[in-house]
């Protein structure tokens, strides 16, 4: 595998960052921290994570002091300490106090992210999918994500992965709901951002055959009754015609 890792000093009035970014070369593991606050919405977050070729590969739960696999084999057959991480991190915190002071809070460009909405599978009715809302492109990476099915928010079942690093120093994430598709339903994934004034509403309908008529039903019943009764009447002649013909032969046989 070749790669490199950077360190990168991304500031702003009033939310500072600081992260790494990577270098690709051929095939990449990234290390990517983040830490940020924002004094206006009184927020501060961090993150760190793994990621092969911009695919995860675990990050750290720093509530729970864990390491969180992106999917269960990966740590059957690798290990991670999560302390590790939350020394780097409180070392991170360190660094944005002085990046913030040494840049007099200078602001950084607001990137508003790109939304896109797909379902997982090929939509067939009543057989469960998983609808994918993919948020692209965004900076800093705070934002939010919510569901509407029918007009109604949903919450059950969504999962949401961490931010993932891009090469130009954005982010991506996904959030995922499980879902049924049933004829009429409709589904909206928002995403409020702080490049998105108002915030952003990406809606998606299921895309389903159309429902036959009762007209169509009736007439389709009606060929398959005509088809059959057609089929047992030359049936039936067929049968008749044989067995004249045979008594024909039966009775030559007898002179």
């Amino acid at each position: 595998m070749g790669g490199g890792l950077g360190i990168a000093a991304l500031l702003l009035l009033p939310l500072a960052l600081w992260g790494t970014t990577a270098v690709k070369v051929g095939n990449t593991i990234v290390q990517s921290e983040f830490y940020q606050q924002d004094e206006n919405k009184q927020h501060q977050g961090s993150e760190f994570m793994f990621d092969f070729d911009g695919d995860e590969i675990f990050h750290v739960d720093q509530e729970k002091t864990e390491t969180v696999w992106r999917l269960q084999e990966f740590g059957e057959f690798a290990s991670f300490n999560a302390q590790g991480a939350l020394q780097n991190m409180a070392i991170g915190w360190q660094n944005l106090d002085v990046s913030i002071s040494n840049s007099n809070k200078s602001r950084a460009t607001i990137v508003p992210p790109e939304v896109t909405v797909f379902p997982k599978r090929r939509v067939e009715l009543e057989e469960q999918n998983i609808l994918i809302c993919y948020v692209d492109k965004l900076w800093p990476p705070i934002l939010e994500v919510t569901w509407v099915q029918n007009g109604q928010s949903v919450s059950e079942g969504v999962f949401e992965t961490v931010f993932y690093p891009r090469e130009d120093n954005t982010y991506r994430m996904f959030s995922y709901l499980p879902f049924v598709p049933a004829r009429g339903d409709y589904y909206d994934c928002r995403v409020e951002h702080e490049g998105l004034p108002g915030g952003l509403l990406k809606h998606w309908e299921p895309e389903l055959p159309a429902a036959a008529s009762e007209t169509t039903q009736t007439l389709v019943c009606a060929l398959g009754l005509a088809v059959g009764i057609i089929g047992i009447v030359v049936g039936t002649t067929l049968i008749i015609k044989a067995m004249k013909m045979n008594s024909a032969h039966n009775h030559r046989g007898v002179l």
